[in-house]
């Protein structure tokens, strides 16, 4: 049986072909989450979430074949981003940014099944962030996305067109936290070929 991968099964959410700003409707999902605060380049609690939240989806993976068999792929990084001042996304005021680091888990994948593994993980590998990662749902609806490459960094532009100019053009306004999808690793890839969906719901205005 072909695992259960979420790039593959929401095409539509993960691997977008469009570079400017187009609608997309985002169906629910789980995730495994950890919540914080500050730059992720230079923050020792982001390097920190992230390292458990992979730690956990590995266990996952490797505890729902076994026990359950049932099998998936360990889906992209995700980060929601959120600020009471948007202009910082846009001006790169990285100190200014909260964040929710996410790992999809598929429909199978309870609750009790993420505290199991945290358990397992935190046995296994001592990372004491592991008890920070948490069960989360998360419902987007109808969202503005498109897929951008190139570096992190190069994302003001485009974030500013779709807050300066694509959603008053098209009567929306946004209802959620800007949301990002990491299809590239920059451990290993050039930051020119870095591919990230950008995602932000809205809602129509008024």
């Amino acid at each position: 049986m072909t695992p259960y991968d979420v790039k593959r099964d929401l095409k539509q959410c993960y691997a977008p072909k469009n570079r400017d700003w187009a609608l997309v409707d985002v169906p629910p999902q789980r995730f495994i989450a950890v919540d914080g605060r500050g730059d992720p380049n230079t923050s020792a609690d982001y390097a920190r979430a992230v390292e458990a939240l992979y730690a956990v989806a590995y266990t996952l993976k490797f505890t729902s074949g076994r026990a359950l068999d049932r099998h998936f792929v360990v889906g992209p990084l995700e980060g929601l981003w959120w600020s009471d001042r948007p202009e910082v996304f846009t001006a790169r005021a990285k100190d200014a940014w909260h964040w929710r680091m996410l790992i999809s888990r598929p429909d199978w994948i309870t609750e009790d099944h993420v505290e199991e593994a945290k358990r397992a993980a935190l046995a296994k590998k001592g990372l004491p962030a592991i008890a920070d990662v948490r069960p989360a749902a998360l419902h987007e609806g109808t969202s503005a996305q498109l897929l951008h490459i190139g570096p992190y960094d190069d994302e003001g532009p485009v974030l500013a067109e779709l807050h300066d100019e694509y959603l008053a053009a098209n009567g929306l306004r946004m209802t959620g936290h800007h949301h990002e999808v990491y299809l590239g690793d920059p451990r290993r890839a050039a930051p020119a070929k870095l591919r990230t969906v950008l995602r932000q719901p809205v809602r129509t205005a008024g």
